[in-house]
């Protein structure tokens, strides 16, 4: 399968502290997709910050890239990873959040 780390994204107890803080500190610009999410733009990594509350600021999230979705499910539970938040849609495909057995929580998304 293959997958391969394509996003980072961090999560914002303030969203707009932190893009002007990238941007001032490391001349970062950002696409905007609402109030609660900006996309990193000129970072080197492809990524975007989360204002939306929904995760725990200070932490980053790793997000790996895969074809099929579904069988990335799989995977991840056949190697014993704790699904934590099951399949959603965003606006740009779908993803998953899981926690591997040492505790760090990573992502897949998929286009379709």
């Amino acid at each position: 399968m293959g997958l391969r780390i394509d996003y980072v994204e961090f999560d914002s107890a303030d969203i707009g502290a932190s893009t002007a803080f990238f941007r001032k500190a490391f001349g970062w610009g950002f696409v905007d997709y609402g109030p609660e999410y900006q996309g990193f733009a000129d970072a080197g990594l492809d990524g975007g910050i989360d204002g939306s509350g929904s995760g725990a600021p200070g932490k980053a999230l790793v997000i790996l890239k895969a074809d099929d979705l579904e069988a990335a499910l799989a995977a991840v539970t056949g190697a014993g990873g704790d699904v934590v938040r099951p399949i959603y849609s965003f606006p740009g495909g779908r993803r998953f959040h899981f926690r591997e057995p040492g505790g760090n929580e990573l992502a897949v998304w998929s286009e379709n």
